[in-house]
């Protein structure tokens, strides 16, 4: 019988390499289980660290081993394999107990799987319920017990576990029950963690309040019965009440088209493995910045708005017969029901519906999604003339009722003194990019009033035309071609036929004047269009269009034709941020990028940014030609450029970056010429409002475009340029009056005010290659030596005026 029964156990073991070597080349590699990685979602953070969004559909937050306590480790042991550490993969007596329950029952009845063969099969095998399966599965669990240690094994289930409510893992699910961390769950908590594993869907504190609270009650049970715990400690878990609800990972910065735009990016690098490799992406975006930019840029577009009145109620509710008392409310309405409707209408901006309820001249009751009443009154509500159309309102109301009337579904908001007021969702739309000019890191980008009414990024997909915003370009460019800042173009009328125009172009400034005789330097403070035409006539079309591109725009955006001295290109808002960094910087071209670091979920560094940047060390900036880097840089689109071909390179060799230079494009002279003609703009010109800022060392444009389609400020200080526009997304004139000063401006001034503050003044020095000299502001031309009165102006060595005469000297009051 002893030989007998020692046959049958070698047959057993025969059998069993026989099942394990058909079997093992099916089974994962033992590489494969040391590299398995999580699915992970993709978190983007701002550069201080705040998150701005989680993509991918599970949540998951790894933890290795020595950070989940021993409670959550013991209550998981106890729950689903106490003889963990000493079994090797498996339990026998949970197979023949397993085994047992088929040939008695006909149905498995209790679980024989320890958390090794859990592990084996939710992450390496399928859940098939087949014999092939679970043969699979015990060889697997043997072997996975062979290759990494107990704690490597029960530190991957903790954190690939399903727990429920899109949870994976033990810390993703302490956060989406309790909003908690691993080390801040109470042992009542931990026990609770331990009770979905079972049926994750249909056992958890969310769905199934009781059925979990029965099996975390167990689970204590348990540790009790393992001595894991004291029966005092059990005591007061088992008492302590269950307050578990789904928490939503804590967005700390709103930042919705930066997330999107970076996502697109990660998606673009990983494909869908973006989604669940765990990466997190390190932007350049400053929250502060980025607040301000998102805030000044909703108040600019609410101002606009409000100037051309009130476009009525978005809905509206027949309530006169409405009894709320009734068991069947009149008209088929239902207060309740309606107020349940308000939360279905859109939430931008801190905006919100509201039902009318009553009205009187003075005050109204409205009612909010959330069942509150709030008062609104007329003092709040004077600015709702009605709306006519962009150029027109009707008559100021004289009391409330005027304005709403009961059952009118109105936006509202709070006000900064607490207090609701009646609102309503801007038409107008609007964009801001702010950048550093050295390196081209994003500080802010804000591209609409609200991303979830409108995901189109204006700050990077619209193309628009800058007006205005074009000639300290062509200035530039006039600079570089033989003009001075006082040179005298004439502002007079002028006509062009062109066979491709299908009527005469008559350019005109936007007063309608002619101002005669006009130096370089008024021409772009006054921003006379007709001087700008007649400098790029100039200078040659072709020579002037050649510059512009040395700015980094596309050929494409670009028309061969006059035009483009008033800023007819249609070009995206952060090419314009771009073009102005070269004037902020001293003359060198950089790329926009936001992405500064990515790293996976081991946090190693797969990505680190190398920008271009200016660094006045590097020789080879002056020697780089200029027209390679508009043929290199003026083709990629905004997205490109935000992880540009040089930065892709880090891709591969995240190691200490050497410095990439940027090119100058522009001498040192031309730049600080153009930027005191932009200095003056701001001291005296169209941006005056900006002097409300109290810097001298702002510099910036306007633009607007004809019938005021576009309107925008491109401004900046030497370590913050940020340019603002604001239109209709399909292009609409503006109004009367609704300018870049006007529009555009106040939010440039409102979101400038944060980012610059604590920054110090910069006075920049005067570069080699400029000199000063008195000029007649009426001719243009240099003063004799010794001549009384005059202007100080900056020429570039070889472009000084001639010297007036006593002959062609006209007579004037000298005012200097």
């Amino acid at each position: 019988m002893t030989k007998l029964g020692l046959l049958f156990a070698l047959l057993g073991v025969v059998m069993v390499y026989a099942l394990y070597k058909y079997y093992e080349p099916e089974l994962p590699s033992v590489e494969s289980i040391k590299e398995y990685r999580m699915q992970v979602p993709l978190r983007v953070f701002s550069e201080d660290g705040k998150l701005i969004s989680v993509f991918g559909t599970k949540r998951r937050i790894p933890a290795s081993i020595d950070e989940i306590p021993l409670q959550l480790k013991q209550a998981y042991i106890a729950a689903e394999d106490a003889s963990f550490y000493s079994h090797p993969g498996f339990d026998i007596k949970g197979i023949l107990r397993a085994v047992w329950q088929i040939a008695t029952t006909g149905k498995k009845q209790g679980g024989g799987s320890t958390i090794t063969q859990q592990l084996t099969r939710n992450v390496f095998l399928t859940l098939d319920q087949t014999w092939t399966r679970k043969i699979k599965e015990l060889f697997l669990a043997v072997k996975l017990e062979r290759t990494i240690s107990k704690d490597e094994i029960l530190e991957l289930y903790l954190n690939k576990i399903a727990l429920g409510h899109r949870s994976y893992g033990v810390a993703a699910a302490a956060e989406v029950y309790y909003g908690k961390t691993l080390d801040e769950l109470t042992l009542a908590q931990s026990a609770m963690l331990a009770a979905p594993p079972k049926a994750p869907s249909r056992i958890n504190p969310v769905t199934s309040p009781e059925r979990a609270l029965q099996r975390r009650d167990y689970v204590l049970g348990r540790m009790l019965e393992l001595d894991f715990i004291t029966q005092a400690e059990y005591d007061e878990a088992i008492n302590e009440a269950d307050e578990a609800y789904v928490h939503e990972p804590v967005v700390e910065l709103n930042a919705p088209w930066v997330a999107e735009m970076v996502r697109a990016e990660l998606v673009e690098l990983f494909g869908n493995d973006a989604y669940t490799d765990g990466y997190d992406v390190y932007t350049t975006i400053h929250s502060e910045k980025q607040l301000a930019a998102e805030q000044a840029l909703q108040q600019g577009l609410h101002a606009y708005d409000r100037r051309h009145g009130y476009r009525g109620p978005i809905q509206q509710y027949d309530l006169s017969a409405l009894d709320s008392t009734a068991e069947n409310p009149a008209n088929g309405l239902d207060l309740e029901k309606i107020t349940e409707d308000l939360n279905g209408f859109p939430k931008p901006a801190g905006l919100q519906a509201a039902l009318v309820l009553e009205v009187d001249a003075e005050n109204a009751l409205a009612r909010l999604g959330d069942g509150q009443d709030i008062a609104l009154s007329f003092a709040t509500a004077e600015w709702a003339v009605p709306y006519v159309d962009n150029y027109r309102v009707g008559d100021k109301p004289k009391d409330l009722t005027e304005v709403l009337n009961v059952g009118d579904v109105v936006m509202v908001k709070r006000g900064d003194s607490g207090e609701f007021e009646l609102s309503q969702i801007p038409d107008v739309q609007g964009a801001l990019v702010s950048v550093h000019p050295d390196d081209g890191s994003i500080y802010a980008l804000v591209g609409g009033f609200d991303y979830y009414l409108s995901k189109f990024n204006r700050a990077t997909q619209a193309k628009r035309q800058p007006g205005s915003g074009f000639k300290p370009i062509v200035y530039s460019a006039a600079l570089q071609n033989g003009l001075n800042a006082a040179s005298i173009i004439n502002d007079a009328p002028i006509v062009f036929e062109d066979d491709r125009l299908e009527r005469t172009w008559r350019p005109e400034n936007y007063s309608e004047k002619f101002f005669g005789p006009t130096r370089l330097r008024e021409g772009i403070v006054k921003s006379r269009n007709l001087v700008s035409i007649r400098v790029l006539r100039e200078i040659g079309i072709r020579n002037g269009r050649s510059h512009i591109l040395d700015f980094g725009f596309n050929p494409d955006d670009v028309p061969a034709d006059l035009s483009i001295a008033l800023g007819s290109p249609n070009v995206p808002i952060i090419d314009m941020t771009r073009a102005y960094s070269v004037f902020a910087n001293g003359g060198y071209l950089i790329q926009p990028y936001m992405i500064k670091t990515i790293s996976n979920q081991a946090g190693e560094t797969v990505y680190q940014a190398n920008p271009v940047q200016v660094c006045d060390e590097c020789s080879q900036q002056e020697a780089i030609d200029s027209k390679s880097i508009s043929e290199s840089v003026g083709g990629l689109s905004a997205e490109e450029l935000l992880l540009s071909a040089d930065q892709n390179d880090n891709m591969a060799d995240v190691s200490e970056p050497t410095i990439i230079p940027a090119p100058r494009i522009i001498p040192a002279a031309n730049q600080f010429i153009v930027e005191s003609f932009m200095k003056d703009v701001i001291n005296r010109g169209t941006g005056v409002k900006a002097k409300v800022l109290e810097r001298a060392d702002l510099a910036g444009k306007t633009g607007t475009t004809n019938d005021q389609m576009d309107g925008w400020f491109h401004g900046y200080q030497r370590n913050v340029v940020t340019n603002v526009w604001v239109g209709f997304d399909t292009p609409t004139p503006m109004g009367r009056g609704e300018v870049g000063g006007r529009v555009a401006l106040p939010i440039w001034i409102d979101y400038m005010r944060v980012a610059l503050a604590g920054e110090d003044e910069y006075q920049r020095p005067i570069p080699a290659g400029l000199i000063q000299a008195k000029i007649n502001p009426k001719t243009g031309k240099l003063l004799p030596p010794g001549e009384a009165g005059g202007l100080r102006e900056y020429f570039m060595v070889g472009q000084l005026p001639e010297e007036e005469t006593v002959e062609d000297k006209p007579e004037y009051d000298d005012l200097f």
